[in-house]
């Protein structure tokens, strides 16, 4: 199953798996450092519907949950070395 970015509630922390879609939104998200393989994490949410913000890298960013809606992750690293060792 899919999981988008907008999904994410505050304090979960998961990975870049895929950004959809093409063109100038997907260079945008990907100058501002949101690239497959980065850990973020999702600091607070705004109510009705608007922006969430993430930090990654060190840094904060506010993103449209139109954009959220593009982006596909995964498990924190650590969740994800964890279920890879225990299935040895």
């Amino acid at each position: 199953m899919e999981r988008y970015l907008g999904d994410l509630k505050p304090g979960e922390r998961a990975c870049v798996e895929r950004i959809n879609g093409g063109g100038a939104l997907r260079r945008r998200m990907m100058d501002m450092g949101i690239v497959p393989g980065v850990e973020l994490e999702v600091v607070r949410c705004a109510p009705m519907g608007g922006p969430l913000q993430i930090r990654l890298k060190g840094y904060y960013l506010a993103m449209r949950r139109g954009e959220c809606a593009k982006i596909i992750v995964s498990g924190p690293k650590q969740e994800r070395i964890e279920h890879s060792l225990a299935s040895r």
